[in-house]
């Protein structure tokens, strides 16, 4: 939890992120030691980020430019506090915005800095990285290596971009917070759904960034999709975390604050004609929010508005999308259709979605027994336990439901 502020800090004073990664672990690898022994302190985060620190003086102390360092980083000795910078006019006071606009620096390709943003802000495993960018575990492996490596060569500051430069980062930027906000709200792996912590992370930089950046379209876009998609999360889950479908959720358990926020964002993204990507997918969520039922739901516009989606940014994950919504306008069997010709698509080789999408449209055509082999190939696919159970579910039974 306390992994990002603590690299922030610790990269204000060392100006590299990959050391302060490896000074944030210190600091964990000194808690287990010390804590069992000594207790846990008061204020748990403030030690991490003060032992960091020490450790990060330490460091500037042994290189040959120790004079100049030590001028710098004077400021950022006290243990209990921290106090940051005078902001000016645009500055980011946020250090973990500082720390995602750091890492989604032009001098690396746009796949390395999401990779790198996700790792050092959000504390993601190699997996659950590999898992958004539907990539291979080693080849994200190896693209964070590189992307620390290449920072460092570059001599690239912990600083705050201004202008056009900071303009060339905030596509990156986007692209992370929207893939935080993903794995927080349908976790790749272990036994919960959600990973509610995340999604509050992307939520806060996503709100930063529209007050950062009020006239950029995208940024409002983005906040509006956040808020919107987060509205759900009370009706997500059932008892024991059992994940409840989108057809079955108690609207009424919606939170209606972030709904409100949500079409005020979408709002301030501009009149629909000129909607980018972000705003897009917000205006689809928003056409869930306010129908007052799954039956209610004006699926018309929905395809529509995933058709537009698809010639903006196409991907596979997109047109799967948009598969689903066919159905509901034009029926399963023009739907399977379109899911059946990504069955070859090599990013979707192991996306647990295209089976379940494809069960669930083989059920509703009445071929259960090819419907309870998709959903076994699905939960087969996903890591996520609560996924699995509902999917292993589906496959037991006559596989009668909803999209």
């Amino acid at each position: 939890m306390e992994s990002a502020r603590i690299v922030a800090t610790v990269a204000r004073t060392v100006r590299d992120v990959g050391i302060a990664e490896e000074l944030a672990q210190d600091a964990l690898v000194a808690a287990l030691e010390q804590w069992p022994r000594e207790g846990v302190p008061e204020n748990p985060g403030a030690w991490l980020t003060a032992t960091a620190k020490h450790r990060a003086v330490d460091l500037v102390r042994r290189r040959e430019t120790y004079a100049r360092k030590l001028a710098e980083v004077g400021r950022t000795l006290p243990e209990e506090s921290y106090d940051p910078e005078p902001s000016g006019p645009g500055d980011i006071d946020d250090d973990v915005l500082r720390l995602v606009f750091t890492t989604c620096h032009p001098v690396l390709s746009a796949e390395a800095r999401a990779a790198l943003t996700l790792r050092l802000v959000c504390g993601l495993r190699t997996d659950e990285i590999a898992r958004a960018f539907l990539a291979p575990e080693a080849t994200v492996a190896a693209r964070i290596t590189r992307a620390k490596r290449a920072l460092a060569k570059a001599g690239v500051e912990f600083e705050v971009p201004y202008g056009a430069e900071r303009e060339a980062r905030l596509g990156s930027v986007l692209e992370v917070v929207y893939l935080v906000f993903n794995e927080g709200y349908a976790a790749t792996a272990g036994d919960d759904l959600l990973r509610p912590a995340l999604c509050e992370d992307a939520l806060r930089l996503a709100r930063g960034l529209a007050a950062l950046m009020p006239g950029e379209s995208e940024v409002h876009g983005l906040a509006a999709l956040l808020e919107l998609q987060a509205s759900r999360t009370p009706a997500r889950t059932g008892p024991g975390g059992r994940p409840v479908l989108l057809a079955e959720q108690d609207r009424r358990r919606w939170n209606r604050l972030l709904v409100r926020r949500g079409c005020a964002a979408l709002a301030r993204a501009g009149d629909g004609r000129s909607y980018g990507p972000y705003a897009l997918q917000a205006a689809i969520a928003a056409c869930h929010a306010r129908a007052g039922s799954y039956e209610e739901t004006d699926w018309t516009v929905i395809a529509g508005l995933y058709g537009r989606l698809m010639e903006l940014a196409p991907s596979p994950v997109v047109e799967l999308n948009r598969a689903v919504a066919v159905s509901m306008t034009e029926g399963p069997a023009a739907a399977l259709r379109l899911v059946d010709a990504l069955a070859a698509e090599p990013a979707l080789a192991r996306y647990h979605l295209l089976p379940s999408v494809r069960g669930d449209l083989l059920a509703r055509l009445g071929r259960a027994d090819e419907a309870r082999a998709a959903f076994a190939r699905a939960a087969e696919l996903t890591r996520n336990e609560s996924e699995r159970d509902l999917l292993l579910a589906r496959a037991r039974q006559d596989p009668e439901g909803t999209a």
